[in-house]
This record gives structure tokens, C-alpha cells and sequence, in this order.
């Protein structure tokens, strides 16, 4: 379950779901992400916070099919990589505030980090800085958050937000 919907701020879901529905319409995917975004804000309002987790996961696969069918499979997953990025900067944020190791365990995404760190190496024509940079900072959140069994620390929490804040600052300023 998403941190945020862990710690039941619905504001924080909310805002979630509005980014993703702003992104969805700025590369031209917004009509079958628009009863995502409004099912997300329903559910935070009600506090269903189970039902928001599932139509997150519903928006993502949703997102990637929309770009999948625009025929652009790497522009579809440089957006899912951005967007895991901006949804792990609003989760660690979360998860630093009200730190939780049930929260903190939801970033142990080895698997996804090693799909993106794949995609990347496969991209050589996205050769630019920002992705340069978005390939080193994988590199250093792999050991933070492949943590094996160990629990995710709070220290960890704070070095992800971080490190996903200022690769935000980055693509958000070019």
C-alpha cells in the first residue's frame, strides 16, 4: 500500500492523483486517465485508502497502455520512470513524517529499479544530462532500497526523498 495512503493523507493522495492527471493530459493520454485521477480523489475523501492503492496501480497500467498505443514504447517508459520517480518523492515524503517500517517497506522495489536501469542502458539515444543523471541516482538508491530482509531505515527514507527532490528540481528546471 502507498505510504501516503498508509498514512491516510488524503491531501498528499489527492495531489497525486492531480499530478498524474496534469502529466496524462500533457503528453496526450488524458482521456483514459481522467476516471482514474477523479476515482483517486473520490476514494481519498472517503478514506478507502485500499481502493486508492488498487486505482493507483490501475492508473499506472493505464498510462502504459495509453502510451503504448501512441506506438512510443520508450517515450512510454521514460513517463512511467518519471513518474515512479515523483510518486517515490511524495511517498518517501510521506513516510519520513510519519515513519512507519510497514511504510518504509513499500519502497523495496529492487526489481523495478533494475527494469528502469535496463530501459536506460537500452536508450543510448537519450544520451542527455537529466537522463545521465536519473541513471546515477538509480545507481544510488539501488542499495537503499534492495535492503534484502533488513528493514528499510528512516536515514534511507530521508536519502531517497532526497536524492528523488533533487531529480525532480532537475527535469522540472529544463
Amino acid at each position: 500500500m502507498d505510504s501516503s495512503v498508509q498514512a491516510q493523507d488524503a491531501p498528499a493522495v489527492k495531489e497525486i492523483g492531480q499530478r498524474v492527471l496534469t502529466l496524462a493530459k500533457g503528453i496526450g493520454v488524458g482521456a483514459s486517465i481522467t476516471p482514474h485521477a477523479k476515482a483517486i480523489t473520490e476514494w481519498a475523501d472517503k478514506r478507502k485508502w485500499e481502493n486508492v492503492r488498487h486505482e493507483l496501480d490501475r492508473t499506472q497500467n493505464s498510462v502504459q497502455q495509453a502510451m503504448n498505443e501512441l506506438q512510443d514504447q520508450k517515450l512510454s517508459q521514460l513517463v512511467s520512470l518519471g513518474g515512479w520517480l515523483r510518486g517515490t518523492q511524495i511517498l518517501t515524503a510521506v513516510v519520513d513524517r510519519h515513519f512507519t517500517p510497514e511504510g518504509a517497506e513499500l519502497l523495496h522495489q529492487p526489481d523495478l529499479l533494475r527494469y528502469f536501469g535496463d530501459r536506460l542502458a537500452a536508450m543510448p539515444e537519450y544520451s542527455v544530462p537529466v537522463v545521465q543523471n536519473i541513471k546515477q541516482a538509480l545507481v544510488e538508491v539501488r542499495p537503499l532500497i534492495d535492503t534484502a530482509s533488513k528493514p528499510i531505515t528512516p536515514d534511507a527514507v530521508k536519502r531517497i526523498n532526497a536524492i528523488t527532490t533533487r531529480l525532480d528540481g532537475e527535469v522540472v528546471t529544463r
